[in-house]
């Protein structure tokens, strides 16, 4: 079932429309004897060329949105085992309540990066304005007793916190140049349909019967590339299956 879901995010109704067109153009050029050589070297150069390069530069990006992710959990985690461990006498209500802080910071992540339960400005402001009652907050730490070095290290953790999540809505807001996709979408719906002539040509040389061979494949490989490259396009979407998950409940379950 995985593997046909897979297949299915990649070929869409677009692959279809696409395929018809390609499929009709080549249909009309063998009706009105049109047939050209064109050079097949230009679809690597005009297309698959672009689009591989944006689905590397995608794909660097869901990479560098996940080491942020590990770095920000990593900060939460080792916070909390500070409010748990470092103490001395230990304090279970405070670790409890750095505890339901740092549940909560996470769960407006969600909010921003996924589900977007309200405008993107309003949802970023809220985890800021958590992040700053956090760091308020960690001054109780000196109260039970942490030591100065001990308390630096404290806020270093939930300055790194706000590094990491800054990196991580610069990744959701700025993408692959807005220009070079729409150059790379445009050249692989029209590639196929303008290339009629091309497959027509190259009937030639088939069995009866495979003259919209070539139209077929090409439609099906250029527009997959193309969802391919949409689903790596915003890690956070939760449309592709290779997206970022903000697992809040597993994320609990760290800091037991």
């Amino acid at each position: 079932m995985k593997l046909f879901r897979s297949i299915f995010l990649i070929i869409n109704y677009k692959t279809f429309i696409i395929t018809v067109l390609a499929i009709a153009s080549t249909w009309l050029c063998g009706k009105y004897n049109l047939v050209a050589d064109f050079p097949l070297n230009l679809v690597g150069i005009a297309i698959v060329f672009p689009v591989v390069f944006s689905i590397d530069s995608a794909y660097k990006r869901r990479e560098s949105a996940l080491g942020q992710l590990s770095d920000l959990r990593a900060h939460m985690v080792s916070l909390y085992q500070a409010s748990r461990d470092w103490l001395d006498p230990q304090n279970t209500e405070f670790s409890k309540e750095v505890r339901m802080k740092l549940v909560n910071i996470y769960s407006s992540l969600s909010d921003t990066f996924v589900n977007k339960t309200s405008t993107e400005a309003d949802s970023e402001k809220k985890v800021f304005e958590q992040l700053s009652e956090l760091s308020k907050f960690s001054q109780q730490f000196r109260a039970h007793g942490l030591q100065v070095g001990e308390m630096s290290r404290v806020s270093q953790y939930i300055s790194k916190m706000a590094v990491s999540l800054e990196r991580m809505r610069i990744i959701l807001d700025y993408r692959t140049p807005i220009t070079l996709r729409a150059y790379s979408k445009i050249f692989i719906y029209s590639f196929p349909v303008i290339y009629g002539p091309y497959f027509q040509y190259a009937s030639e040389h088939y069995s009866a019967g495979l003259e919209y061979f070539m139209p077929v494949v090409f439609s099906f490989i250029l527009v997959s590339l193309d969802n391919i490259q949409n689903h790596l396009e915003n890690p956070f979407d939760q449309i592709g299956e290779d997206d970022i998950k903000f697992e809040v409940t597993e994320f609990e379950k760290l800091l037991d």
